[in-house]
């Protein structure tokens, strides 16, 4: 596979024009939840780049950047540092954080959602 693991500078840049686009709803929710860039683990598809780039995140969920994929997309964690599920969304910065910023309004996360399920599937 062709594939280099981007640099920080340039998804500094792509978070940059992300908070450009954002509505003065989502950009609230994006200050309240960003986080300086740190790379977390997800195995296998992290484990070529040394992990993916996390750039907030809420409760038991991460927004981080699929640099495979060239997309944002959001997960949840059971231990700090690890992504727990593999997504391949294409969404750029503004939409994830509007995700988040609906589950905040309706109540409910369907990532979160998803992963219990996912839990519940694979229980004995």
């Amino acid at each position: 596979m062709d594939w280099e693991p981007i640099s920080r500078s340039a998804l500094q840049a792509r978070i940059a024009q992300g908070v450009a686009r954002m509505t003065v709803a989502q950009l609230r929710v994006w200050r309240a939840i960003e986080v300086d860039l740190i790379k977390w683990q997800q195995h296998p598809y992290g484990d070529q780049g040394n992990g993916f780039w996390v750039v907030a995140v809420i409760g038991r969920t991460v927004i981080w950047y699929n640099d495979i994929e060239d997309g944002f997309n959001r997960s949840t964690y059971t231990a700090v540092g690890v992504i727990d599920e593999y997504f391949c969304n294409h969404d750029e910065l503004e939409t994830a954080v509007q995700y988040v910023a609906s589950s905040l309004e309706a109540g409910y996360d369907l990532v979160r959602i998803l992963a219990n399920f996912r839990t519940k599937r694979e229980a004995p």
